[in-house]
Order: C-alpha cells, then sequence, then structure tokens
C-alpha cells in the first residue's frame, strides 16, 4: 500500500493520518511545542491542538491547515532525498542555523514570516533538488 492510499479514502485525504504524519516528523526533528504550533499556524496557546492531533483528531478542513501540511511534508521528503545516508542531518536540519536564510534556521524562519517563511523554505529545497 502506497503512502497516497494510507491517507486518502474514495479521493478524500485522511485527514488523522496526515495529523498523526505530523506529529511523528516533529518528534523526529525534535521541535519545541511553540515551534510546532508556528509550523501549523496555530496560536501559540493551543497546545490542546497537538495532544488531539497526536492522539489521531483529523487536521483542520481549513485551507491554510492542509496546505501547511502539504509544505511541511514536501520538506521532509526533499530532505530525505537530500541526505538518504544521513537521517539524523535530515531531522535536525530544520532547526540548524542555515546561512540561506541569513543564520536563522528554517523553524525560525517560518516563526517569523508565517506561511510566507514555509513556502520560503520549502522553495529553498525545491531548488537545492534541482526542480
Amino acid at each position: 500500500m502506497t503512502n497516497a492510499q494510507t491517507t486518502e479514502v474514495s479521493g478524500t485525504p485522511d485527514r488523522g493520518a496526515i495529523a498523526k504524519m505530523l506529529m511523528q516528523l516533529f518528534e523526529h526533528w525534535a521541535l519545541s511545542t511553540e515551534a510546532q504550533l508556528d509550523l501549523l499556524g496555530l496560536a501559540r496557546d493551543n497546545r490542546g491542538a497537538l495532544s488531539r492531533y497526536r492522539k489521531g483528531a483529523p487536521i483542520a478542513t481549513s485551507r491554510d491547515a492542509t496546505e501547511r501540511a502539504g509544505h511541511l511534508l514536501a520538506i521532509h521528503k526533499n530532505l530525505r532525498l537530500l541526505f538518504p545516508h544521513n537521517r539524523d542531518l535530515a531531522y535536525k536540519w530544520m532547526s540548524t542555523r542555515n546561512k540561506a536564510f541569513e543564520g536563522a534556521s528554517p523553524v525560525e524562519v517560518i516563526g517569523t514570516f508565517g506561511f510566507a517563511g514555509l513556502l520560503m523554505v520549502r522553495s529553498y529545497l525545491d531548488r537545492m533538488r534541482g526542480q
């Protein structure tokens, strides 16, 4: 079964599975609660959402939530393809300061610029992969 099959039923994304994937990804990236909320575009006092997502509650149906999820999963895919033999580097990259972002980490860029920052990080990785 492919990832697309496990996350879609009749063409509709399984938002609960997506939420669980994002929570697992955030664990791999070793992100603080605040950083996780920033990446999801949620208020910093909305810690309950993370707890619900870890238990399998579906991500919100809003366009923002689904687009953010897609970009975060694409960032993860890019990192795994860029660093196929160094999983630790792929997981630490989001929290590592980067010259391309004027010394800020990708997580800081997203925290500062919101959705635009998420697009900046995704675009940078797409370019690094030659897309």
